[in-house]
């Protein structure tokens, strides 16, 4: 990963090269990619918990201004127990998986000794802009390098310090292997943004991660095509044939295991026949975390 402060075709360019380079290397050299990212990232825990340590003291301090959500905070802070782990068991995660380039998915005789297969590929090059979650920047590389697409990141400007410290230690793992270090860049400042949305000859797909507004500016404002979302319902719905130990224990873990994250559980919907026998063993549950 490079921490690059080229201009936005410059960006996209390098890329789209790296793309190629990357669609053409084995499941072994990205497992081995992964894996050495894995190490890396590993090894250097203490020095990206300083660098993030730095970001949650400057986000700490706009919290208690009123410049910055609790909810933003938490999602920044990756001393939080074991989130630091899971991003390390994710890159494993998705190491693990089968290998999703060339396999074939769909299969027609055309005619005798003509067959048409659907098989799949690489996209090419995405930019992905997303919010302040350090952690964000070791799932993708790691998704990215896994499927053979290269990546350009835009994280929010709230883990500055963390996203710095681990684009150094992803560049560095990156160059022990056969994955370009120009596949998987992050560029720095905001400003570059509208300038990479206008790079559609380059950039094959944007996936912007965040609010509704980001969403619809990154739509409003580019030709390459883009994978957005809409709100989560984040709702559970409680059946009068449900086992209320069950239920509950599902609707307490939604709710509080990591309240700050987009899809914790927000609206709870109960079937009126067990309206009294699940609401309070809910309340009781909740009040006791």
């Amino acid at each position: 990963m490079s921490l690059t402060e080229l201009s936005a075709s410059e960006i996209a360019q390098s890329a789209s090269i790296a793309s190629r380079r990357l669609a053409t290397i084995s499941n072994d050299g990205r497992n081995f990619a992964l894996t050495t990212l894995h190490a890396a990232l590993s090894e250097k825990r203490d020095y990206i918990l300083q660098a993030n340590t730095k970001d949650v003291v400057l986000a700490t301090q706009a919290a208690a201004n009123g410049e910055l959500g609790q909810s933003v905070l938490k999602r920044l802070d990756l001393t939080r127990p074991g989130k630091y782990d899971d991003m390390l068991s994710g890159i494993l995660s998705v190491r693990d998986l089968e290998d999703p380039v060339g396999k074939v998915t769909m299969r027609t005789l055309l005619d005798d000794g003509l067959v048409l297969e659907r098989v799949t590929c690489p996209l090419g090059t995405l930019l992905i802009i997303f919010e302040a979650r350090p952690e964000v920047i070791a799932n993708i590389a790691a998704l990215a390098i896994k499927s053979g697409n290269a990546a350009i990141l835009k994280g929010g400007k709230e883990s500055t310090e963390s996203f710095i410290a681990i684009a150094e230690v992803i560049s560095e793992a990156l160059s022990k292997t056969e994955i370009p270090i120009p596949a998987i860049q992050l560029v720095k400042t905001r400003d570059i943004v509208s300038s990479l949305l206008s790079q559609d000859t380059l950039i094959d797909l944007v996936i912007p991660r965040g609010s509704n507004e980001l969403v619809r500016y990154v739509k409003d404002n580019t030709k390459i095509p883009v994978l957005g979302h809409a709100d989560g319902l984040c709702s559970a719905y409680v059946h009068s044939d449900a086992d209320v130990s069950t239920a509950v224990k599902v609707i307490v873990d939604s709710k509080t295991d990591y309240p700050a994250a987009c899809n914790a559980l927000e609206t709870l919907l109960v079937h009126e026949d067990v309206l009294e026998s699940i609401l309070p063993a809910v309340a009781e549950a909740l009040l006791a975390k």
